[in-house]
């Protein structure tokens, strides 16, 4: 099984599943579903120097975090998307 392993101030991130019906209970069809710009921390760089400036880690593996709408970078793994993004474009940690 391949693994990414993210360097810098990377994050690797899993997009969280689109709701499947709405409020009212309506169930909608795959292409209909809008899907959540939250996404779930897969795994994370090691940080150090970025760009000349030092960059702390503060996200960890399980975080559930909001990202931008168009972040980051999308990989194709094993059938799998990946999103990899900058710690520094994610906007949020969801607690």
């Amino acid at each position: 099984m391949m693994k990414l392993k993210p360097l810098a101030d990377r994050v690797v991130l899993k997009q969280n599943a689109a709701e499947e019906r709405t409020a009212s209970g309506i169930f909608l069809t795959s292409s209909a579903q809008e899907k959540p710009e939250v996404y779930q921390v897969v795994e994370v760089g090691p940080g150090g120097m970025v760009d000349g400036n030092e960059v702390k880690m503060v996200v960890k593996a399980g975080d559930d975090v909001l990202v931008g709408k168009y972040s980051g970078s999308k990989v194709k793994l094993e059938d799998m998307e990946y999103t990899i993004v900058r710690q520094s474009d994610i906007l949020a940690i969801i607690e």
